[in-house]
């Protein structure tokens, strides 16, 4: 805590029974009170701080107070596709979820953000429709290899890449040549490149994914292709030296060749989503297009594998992966899971589903706040962003761990009424959210763009 007892009136002062507080070694929890100034964390002290403030907010006994969430892997799609997904309906969905960061994925949005045009073009669009703070990535595409430093000079936060169709095709794949000359070229940059590894090559060896049967999906997606494609990031990564995130990690066949490579020391991270930890493939029903992503949710003992990987840290952070689309791509009727759009919708619901199964795991608030908060923060550089210490910002959460609910899509914020947790019974609310120390609700948009984190 922090013992400074000069007389402050602060803007806010709210107190909590219980809370997460710190970050790294010096992760704590209990009661609190945290003084806010100007948007950010001025104080902490105990719970019956005998401060003054303008505002004085006490938490329900049954609230723990969190740093607001971070996903760095959420697709807006707006401008061009906005009919799939928009800036209002996203943020407002993540700030229901208790999320306040999001970094905006570079594709499916037209322009896709591969050049410093088209991401003035996305900023425009989202001008005065954020509800929560929101950055942005790049595009790493064939051609584009020389616009990387004027994005980076830009503010994008790093660079997105496939090693295989990404479905839309103004967003090709780099192939392995391709993806050592863009590994170089962003650790010139200090920039980091985060890597769809799916490998072409093993998908085209697998049988075609058609019909209402999850078990062809899957192995029209088998768990080779997402080994390969990480062997070969590791292969360029320790010919180049440069930074590499491997995005929505499915498979736990890579997880062996993943350890190595970080007992080398290679600069690798990694991160999976709330469906991979949720979902398993024998519980998924034939035809439910709304479980359909690439890479697949795969077997029960395949999730349990990831959930060990979390717990000894080779899985460093968990992230929506938020993917929506219109309810005409997802092909309900015929429930054909190889013709269908994948992609999970789910950023107001991430950290109930991952809190949900982490407590019936033995896992703690902590952890989760540690997967979803304060890791993603780190990675991305936020340093005022993802835990509650002095000099922060005032991104808080009060988090309601015991308050059941059951999933209906109409009433999610997001645009089109379709998510995978369907009638799911989850834990967790977020009752109230402060954005830099200002009550945020979705009745107005309150966010910013976020600079550059510090790297």
């Amino acid at each position: 805590m922090n013992g400074d007892t000069d007389v402050v009136t602060f803007d806010l002062v709210l107190r909590a029974h219980d809370s997460v507080l710190g970050a790294g070694d010096d992760v704590r929890t209990g009661p609190v009170s945290v003084a806010v100034q100007d948007g950010r964390i001025a104080r902490l002290g105990p719970f019956d701080a005998d401060w003054d403030a303008t505002e004085f907010v006490e938490l329900e006994p049954d609230e723990v107070l969190i740093p607001g969430g971070v996903d760095t892997h959420v697709h807006v799609n707006e401008p061009g596709r906005t009919d799939w997904e928009g800036f209002t309906t996203a943020t407002r969905a993540a700030l229901s979820g208790g999320t306040t960061s999001i970094i905006d994925m570079p594709l499916n949005s037209l322009p896709s953000t591969v050049t410093v045009d088209a991401l003035r073009t996305k900023q425009d669009a989202a001008a005065g429709q954020c509800y929560v703070d929101v950055g942005f990535w790049g595009g790493a595409i064939p051609g584009n290899l020389d616009d990387l430093e004027k994005l980076d000079s830009a503010g994008v936060f790093g660079f997105k890449c496939f090693l295989v169709d990404s479905g839309v095709p103004e967003f090709p794949p780099l192939s392995t040549a391709e993806l050592n000359t863009y590994l170089a070229r962003t650790a010139e940059l200090g920039a980091l490149l985060i890597v769809h590894a799916e490998d072409g090559d093993e998908l085209a060896k697998a049988p075609v994914a058609h019909g209402p049967h999850y078990t062809d999906f899957t192995a029209s997606r088998p768990d080779a292709s997402e080994v390969t494609a990480i062997r070969t990031v590791i292969e360029a990564v320790r010919a180049t030296g440069g930074r590499a995130h491997i995005l929505h990690l499915s498979s736990a066949a890579a997880l062996p060749e993943i350890r190595a490579a970080r007992a080398e020391g290679l600069p690798i991270t990694v991160e999976t989503c709330p469906h991979y930890l949720t979902f398993a493939a024998e519980t998924i029903r034939d035809g439910s297009t709304a479980h359909k992503c690439c890479p697949p949710i795969r077997s029960e003992a395949n999730r349990d594998a990831l959930w060990e990987a979390l717990a000894d840290g080779t899985i460093d952070i968990v992230v929506s992966d938020h993917s929506p689309c219109t309810v005409d791509l997802k092909l309900i009727e015929s429930g054909d899971l190889g013709a269908a759009w994948g992609g999970v919708a789910s950023v107001q619901l991430a950290l109930g589903a991952v809190w949900t199964e982490a407590q019936r795991r033995g896992f703690t608030l902590a952890d989760v706040v540690r997967w979803m908060s304060t890791s993603p923060a780190a990675l991305m550089g936020l340093t005022g962003k993802g835990a509650i210490e002095v000099g922060r910002d005032a991104d808080l959460v009060a988090w309601a761990p015991s308050q059941a609910f059951t999933v209906h899509a109409a009433e999610l914020q997001h645009k089109n009424k379709l998510t995978a947790y369907e009638g799911v019974s989850l834990s967790g609310v977020a009752r109230r959210v402060w954005l830099r120390g200002v009550p945020a609700t979705i009745e107005r948009p309150d966010g910013q763009f976020l600079i550059r984190g510090e790297r």
